[in-house]
């Protein structure tokens, strides 16, 4: 997709911190951000089973960061 251009900024294995009153308690790791064609900001995880962690991390994460995580199966 980006050699194609159908998306732009590819990065891999973002950290997101997750931080609550000031401590750090864990971090998740976004397997893909880049920006799409009309330059939104998409984070993507690829999953071949949802563990209990990564649910919760996923909520916390898109809580703290106001974002959506995009979900691929594997």
């Amino acid at each position: 997709m980006a050699k194609a251009g159908a998306i732009k900024d590819l990065r891999l294995q973002v950290p997101y911190k997750i931080v609550i009153n000031g401590k750090n308690i864990c971090t998740y790791r976004a397997d893909f951000v880049y920006k799409d064609a009309s330059g939104k900001e998409v984070v993507e995880d690829v999953k071949g089973y949802r563990t209990d962690v990564y649910r919760l991390k996923k909520k916390l994460v898109e809580a703290i960061y106001g974002i959506d995580i995009v979900e691929i199966e594997k």
